[in-house]
Formats: structure tokens, sequence, C-alpha cells
């Protein structure tokens, strides 16, 4: 039986009572089908129309619904002039990579005119994802959110709200972004900064022309509400508040949290996170509000989003209290607030921390620049681990790898940066220079990974969210400075720590990840800045199979793109 609901992400309204019908599905409905049309629309923001891409006309695109152990079919449809591939953002896609959706590295995109389906099962997870554009800086507009419901019979790990909704964070350019992004190529620079960000696509009543373009959330007096909210933004982690509101994290990448309360929340790029919230003030007309976290000296977007969360049968004549941000640059809030979040490990949602590490990592993070006769200072800026500079290659990795295509890639990249220096100290701006390679590390199945990522002081510090493709990982350790291998591993949490699928590792500092590598494929790493992820800030690890067909890359599909 398959379930179709692309039509329930317009009002707050219907997508409650889409929401409502999908809790009543019958437990045996386990496929959802939905059709996914990539069009381009014209859309009015902020004084200014412009042509956008777009899943099904629609800006943020269609809500997936799905319950842990469903399948999920999504028939993707080009219609756009540009290729397009989709990411699933979080979901493991086990022993499938084919349905993981990063262009050039498990598939070849979708040209227009062709179509392709996402096939793959919802195994093991529950909770908020999301799925966006991976090519080009396409998810600029290309995004949704993946709302997984426990098993039939399950219960959320906290009180049941009594509605909920997603809130997606996202930016706007007045200007083609495409059109930005290679005008900056050019001369080796990067882009303009967004001219603002929106909430579910809408920029809120701060901004020129935006009265109607005001996301607006109705709430009854004493009842309790689940936000999930999703940064889908290209380039900021984000300070999130409600006017006079507390706000309780229970999840965070689709994994349960213990609850704390809190009055604001920092997520990067690529994270979710799912709070609740009761309509505990007097009823009124409060705003929702987020902003950039930006603790290094590199331009942004810093203008307030808002949103508005309104009482029931307040007049919308009432003008919204506006809560009070964070400042910019208050790197005590974003890590006190890190600090707070562990996985809830019970008996039911139990932690599976590595204790035994089969392989330990060290990556050096790095900004650079390389010889560019044709950009305006004779340089290209650019990004590298370890100093390499990733090149994508013109065939799918995940193909070239279980096709056995030999000169597509080499498995040589290093586990440790080719010199050792003081990583955070004084800033580097000369010897900039890094190597480009498509490199990829080797992974045996099933081996457990430590890996330490550095930030450094070439060019500038800056905090860098990392996502990795294929799994979920634990935040064991974070800390300012040059991580010492002799000290800092005795303060690791490994009771309970974090578990996600992005992390951020803070400006001028570093994070340590471990995660078991039983899930055999290709699976791409990168930072989930658009910006230094286009400058090679990425790479992959290749996965090997393990013993038995069961933890095996499965064969490709029949429509899977050409290249």
């Amino acid at each position: 039986m398959a379930m179709q609901l692309d039509s329930c992400f317009g009002s707050f309204f219907l997508c409650i009572f889409c929401f409502a019908w999908f809790l009543t599905f019958p437990a045996e409905a386990a496929v959802r089908k939905y059709q996914f049309d990539i069009r381009v629309k014209n859309v009015s923001r902020l004084c200014h129309a412009k042509p956008i891409v777009t899943v099904n006309g629609r800006f943020p695109g269609p809500t997936i619904y799905a319950r842990e152990g469903d399948r999920v079919l999504v028939k993707l449809t080009n219609y756009a002039k540009y290729n397009i591939s989709i990411h699933w953002h979080g979901l493991k896609q086990f022993r499938n990579g084919w349905a993981d959706g990063p262009a050039y590295i498990t598939q070849c995109p979708i040209k227009t005119g062709h179509s392709y389906t996402y096939d793959f099962n919802v195994t093991g997870q529950r909770g908020t994802l999301w799925w966006h554009a991976h090519i080009l800086w396409l998810r600029a507009t290309v995004y949704g959110a993946i709302v997984i419901m426990p098993k039939e019979g399950t219960m959320f790990p906290f009180p049941k709200p009594h509605k909920e909704t997603e809130i997606i964070l996202g930016e706007w350019w007045n200007s083609d972004v495409e059109t930005l992004v290679n005008r900056a190529n050019k001369m080796g620079l990067p882009p303009p900064t967004s001219d603002a960000h929106t909430i579910n696509g809408k920029p809120g009543s701060l901004f020129p022309c935006s009265l109607k373009h005001t996301f607006s959330m109705e709430v009854e007096a004493g009842k309790t509400y689940l936000l999930r909210i999703i940064n889908a933004a290209l380039n900021d982690e984000l300070f999130f508040t409600i006017a006079g509101h507390n706000m309780t994290v229970v999840e965070i990448d689709a994994v349960y949290t213990k609850p704390f309360t809190t009055r604001v929340i920092l997520i990067a790029p690529g994270q979710t996170t799912n709070v609740l919230i009761k309509a505990d003030q007097p009823p009124s007309r409060y705003f929702m509000a987020a902003r950039p976290f930006k603790d290094a000296p590199v331009p942004v977007d810093n203008k307030t989003v808002t949103a508005i969360l309104h009482y029931k049968d307040i007049p919308k004549t009432v003008i919204p209290s506006m809560p009070k941000l964070p400042a910019p640059n208050n790197t005590n809030v974003a890590m006190s607030y890190n600090k707070r979040l562990k996985s809830l490990n019970t008996p039911q949602f139990p932690v599976k921390v590595p204790l035994k590490v089969d392989r330990h990592l060290f990556y050096t993070i790095g900004l650079g620049a390389n010889p560019c006769s044709s950009c305006q200072n004779g340089t290209q800026l650019t990004a590298s681990l370890n100093n390499i500079t990733f090149v994508m290659p013109k065939v799918g990795l995940l193909q070239a790898h279980y096709f056995n295509i030999k000169g597509v890639f080499k498995t040589d990249f290093p586990d440790q940066p080719p010199v050792p220096f003081n990583y955070t100290g004084a800033p580097l701006t000369s010897n900039l220079g890094t190597s480009l390679g498509t490199r990829l590390s080797k992974v045996a199945f099933n081996s457990t990974v430590e890996l330490v990522l550095q930030d450094t002081n070439l060019l500038t510090v800056e905090s860098h969210p990392f996502h990795l493709h294929g799994f979920n990982f634990f935040i064991v350790g974070s800390g300012i400075g040059n991580f010492n291998p002799s000290k800092d591993p005795a303060r690791f949490n490994l009771v309970d720590p974090p578990e996600r699928n992005t992390v951020g590792v803070p400006a001028g500092g570093w994070t340590a990840i471990r995660f078991r590598a039983d899930n055999p494929g290709v699976w791409f790493m990168h930072c989930h800045l658009e910006l230094h992820t286009m400058w090679g800030l990425k790479m992959a690890f290749v996965v090997e199979n393990g013993k038995s067909p069961e933890e095996s890359i499965i064969p490709p599909p029949m429509d899977l793109p050409p290249c």
C-alpha cells in the first residue's frame, strides 16, 4: 500500500491534518511513494522576483513522512536546466549508497528530461532529518523535511505534544545563486553573502515587502508543541530563540537526547533539533528569531529572520514581542549549549559508543590559496583536509569502486597531516598552497574509527560543521586550541556522548568523533558550509565489504543515472 503526502507542506493547519492522517494509517502500509518533479518557478522575496529551482513548484519542498521500518520510493524527474541529485541527509542507507545522492560520489546526476527512483529503507532511525540537492549550490532552494515516526506502538520518550510543525531555516539571495557562484569562482573569491535568512522559505516582517512572507504558527494556551527545527542554510550556524518561551531539547539529528531546557539553541548547517515548547505565556504574539553565530573574522549575513508564535484568538494587529538573541560572536553561549547535549542512553535507546578503537585518524582543516592566472589576485581561495584539496571525479566513486574502474580515485588519503605545526597559533598567511587529488581512505568493514578534526589558523580560524554520509557518530570530545593526544582522551565522554551525523568543529579548536564502519560503500565526508565544500573541504571513506552478502554493497538499481 502506498501513501502520497506531497500536498502536505502548505499551511500549518493542512500539515497538521496530514500528520494526523499519517498517525492513524494502518501499520501494514510499509511503502511510501513520492513524486519529485524538479521545476523552475518564479518566486518573489524582498521585493525581488526571480526563477528558482524547486521540487513540485514548492519552496521549501514537500515533507517526506515515513515510519521506522518503512520503504520509501521517491521518483525524481528533472524538468530544469541543471543536472540534479538529492541527498537524504542523515539516513544511513545501509549497504545502499546508490540512494544516498551526492553527485559524482554515489551516483552521476540526473540530467534534464531524465528520471531516477531513490529506493531506500528507513532502518533503526526515527525523528527529524531532511533532504536537499547535492550538486552545485542548488540546495539554496531545493530542500525539505523528513519526518520519521517511531514504529507502531512505540511512544516518544517525552510527553506527547498536542501538535507539531517543521521549522526550516534557510537563506535567500536576490540574484541568481549559480550566477553569483560562477562569477566568484572566476575571480578566485567567495560569492556575496545571502540577502536574508528564511524560516520555511520566508524572511519575516523585519524585511521589506515581507509582511505576507512571514511564517506564523498558531498555538493554544496551555498546550505543548513539538518543533522540528532544521538548519538548511548554506553557510551559517544559527542561534534560534522564541520570545518569552523556554524550549526543551529532546532530539538532535534524529537521536533522542537527555531533555534540558534552554532559551536559545545553536544549530549548524545540516543539523536538526527537536524541541518542546509550552504555550504558557500571556496570550499574545511572539517572534521566533534566528541569526548567525560567527566567532571568526569572515563575512556573514548577520540580519535577523523572524516568524510568529501566535496565540489563538489574538488579533493580528498585535505587534509581536522580540526575543533577545546572543551576540553573533558569543562563543560562551555556543560552547555551553553544545556541552549540554547528551544521548538519552536508556535500555530502549542505548549508547553504543566504541570503547576500543581500531583506527586513529587526525585530519587538519585548512583554508588556502593556489595559483590561478585568470583570478583577480592571481590566486584561487581553496580549502583542504590534511592539506589535500579534493578534486571531484567525472564518474561516481561508488560505481568506480563497485565495478573496479581504474584511474578514478586513489585510496591513499593520509591518516595524519603531512607536517605537524602549531595548528591554532598565529595566523599563517604564506605557503598556503595545497595538493590536489581524488584521494579516499579505505576502512575495514566493522572496524572502529576515531577521527579528530582539528581546525587551523591557515588564513583564519573558523568553525566548520562536518557531515559524514552513511553513519551516525559519537562526539566524544571537543576543545579549543590544539588537540593533545596524551591528555585530551582522558576527558572523553564514553558514557552518553551526543550522537549525530553533523558536528560543528569549533573555531580554533578540535572535535573527536567515533563510529563503527559497519556500512559498506563509498561515503562522503565534507564541511556543510557550501562555500568550503566547493573549495575542496571534503573527502570520502571506502568501507570494504564484510564476509557475507548481508555485509556487502547491494547491486545498483537498473535506472541508476549514467555518467
